[in-house]
């Protein structure tokens, strides 16, 4: 996938081996044919310009919409490929999608790269790119370059990816993780963790009976509706690797203020909070692929909560701390029991390859 997602005029060919070989990244027929029928097919339906080497955007086209460009870039490797709510294709868009909306930009375009492992099923690429491709109509946004790799046996597993995405910056909107003060309400959009326990579950670690579904969802919508009913809003950002708590925690350093939580307040889905305690794990560091971490002002607060709440996305949302002057750089919970206690960054990870 070197350029733009754009078919060109003759009708591709379909790929008709069951498997990726070595030769599906060589640069010939092969990877051309590979590339036309899984990728440009899937991303660019019928559309006819020539293959560049890079996609075209229109300056005062963007400069229509905000006056900053977002940019930004991730990857994924996730283990399994497939689990419930989502596969590796629906996360790597929500993901980039998110990284945008959280810094108040709406999502303009992807870019994915692509890198296959050799016996890789043709059937399980053309799965993942098929739920790419829905989930950036979902989302309004376009995939439009990307680029194709493949490697022997052994030398990744089975599929990672990459994907870049740019967004235009709301004009007026200035949101950052140093934008805390002290009295600000910290704010969830809904449970957390069903993430990381949906991946645990997926990889057999786990048997519940009720199996948790991935909240993997793209997020700029509901950005867009809290920032109406919050204009003053200070910060953003979805709690993905290290979950709620690396967010709290690099928001304490960098804005130097305390973040005082309560533990009763967190939203946790039952099962979420019992296969924690079972496995010694911290619900507060498990990642989330659908959830953020908001700060608004004190007066905001009320209005911002109904907002999310009244979204698809937010039902669950809950006012969950607010910040303060004492213990700056300190994040601490107020427990169930009445105590208090540090909540710390991780050093390692909890789960590998979550995402």
């Amino acid at each position: 996938m070197n350029g733009p997602f754009s078919l060109p005029r003759r009708a591709p060919r379909k790929v008709t081996q069951p498997k990726v070989t070595l030769a599906h990244g060589g640069g010939g027929t092969a990877m051309r044919d590979l590339i036309e029928d899984v990728f440009l097919e899937t991303f660019s339906g019928a559309g006819h310009a020539a293959p560049e080497d890079q996609a075209r955007f229109d300056l005062t086209a963007l400069a229509a919409q905000g006056d900053r460009l977002a940019f930004t870039t991730d990857a994924f490797v996730v283990d399994p490929l497939f689990f419930p709510g989502g596969d590796i294709g629906r996360l790597a868009v929500c993901g980039t999608i998110n990284d945008l909306a959280v810094g108040g930009a709406r999502p303009v375009a992807l870019s994915c790269a692509v890198i296959i492992e050799e016996g890789l099923p043709l059937e399980t690429l053309r799965a993942v790119a098929a739920s790419m491709a829905r989930t950036a109509a979902e989302a309004g946004v376009a995939i439009v370059t990307g680029d194709t790799k493949v490697v022997a046996r052994g030398a990744c597993d089975k599929l990672f990816l990459t994907t870049t995405g740019i967004g235009v910056v709301r004009n007026g909107l200035d949101v950052g993780i140093g934008k805390g003060r002290p009295g600000d309400v910290v704010l969830v959009n809904g449970l957390l963790g069903d993430h990381g326990a949906a991946i645990l579950n997926a990889r057999g670690d786990l048997a519940l009976e009720t199996p948790i579904e991935s909240d993997c969802a793209p997020l700029h919508d509901l950005v867009a509706t809290l920032i109406a009913a919050a204009p003053g809003i200070r910060m953003m950002r979805d709690a993905t690797r290290g979950g709620v708590a690396a967010v709290l925690n690099e928001l304490a350093e960098a804005s130097g203020v305390g973040v005082r939580i309560r533990e009763t307040d967190v939203p946790l889905r039952p099962e979420v909070n019992g296969f924690c305690e079972i496995l010694g794990l911290d619900p507060f560091y498990l990642a989330n692929e659908g959830k953020l971490v908001a700060v608004v002002p004190p007066e905001e607060a009320e209005a911002a909560l109904a907002a999310v709440r009244a979204h698809p996305l937010g039902r669950e949302a809950a006012i969950i701390g607010r910040l303060a002057a004492e213990r700056p750089g300190r994040v601490v919970m107020e427990t169930r029991f009445g105590g208090e206690r540090i909540v710390d960054m991780l050093v390692g990870d909890q789960l590998p390859r979550i995402c």
